[in-house]
């Protein structure tokens, strides 16, 4: 259970037009944003951050791709809350469910490509604490990608550090959607709702 009590959206009618473009864009107001509600300009602020991190800019990294960085840097981290949002977001982008659940395996897998590895190793090491990134993670990851590119996937990671840490601090409840795709799709690959049930 979430350990400070999500505002309600009846008591927070001025930011019904902060949270439209999230409900569109995901089906659902995410718990975590209604606590972060309690200090508004924190909640503006991150809903600009994630808009600018996800815009699809000509050159961009695809959004299937960022979707799967971001689930290999919540998995890389443990926060089950964020496993769960960033696995339904890659499935939403048309990333395959099996795909998403084999992400551990992305080394070894066919269901991966060297720029997916090179993406996904930058991320698994890039969200451990300390920070595990190498020279040569990175002159990999140029092979596949620009510099724009590599910013771009760099803010995925580091957005995802902040989610991270606060849902796992939080223990923020999770929302039916992401648990539903949770449950059907990532409980066989170590998936656990834990303290966000």
């Amino acid at each position: 259970m979430t350990r400070v009590e999500p505002l309600k959206l009846e008591d927070i009618p001025e930011l019904l037009d902060v949270f439209e473009p999230v409900k569109e864009r995901m089906g659902f107001i995410p718990t975590s944003q209604l606590t972060m509600a309690y200090k508004p300009a924190l909640l503006k602020a991150f809903i600009n951050l994630t808009r600018a991190v996800y815009q699809q800019d000509e050159g961009s990294v695809p959004l299937p791709l960022k979707n799967l960085v971001g689930h290999m840097a919540s998995r890389s981290a443990g926060c089950q809350y964020c496993v769960a949002h960033t696995g339904s977001n890659a499935s939403r982008s048309g990333v395959e469910d099996r795909k998403i659940a084999a992400i551990w395996e992305y080394e070894n897998s066919p269901l991966f490509s060297d720029a997916e590895r090179a993406a996904l190793r930058f991320a698994q090491a890039g969200a451990q604490v300390p920070n595990m990134v190498t020279d040569d993670d990175v002159e990999e990851l140029k092979k596949h990608f620009t510099s724009f590119q590599i910013v771009e996937l760099t803010s995925v990671i580091s957005v995802f550090g902040f989610l991270n840490r606060w849902n796992d601090t939080m223990a923020t409840t999770l929302e039916e959607e992401p648990t539903g795709f949770a449950e059907r799709a990532l409980a066989g690959a170590g998936w656990a709702i834990g303290k966000h049930g």
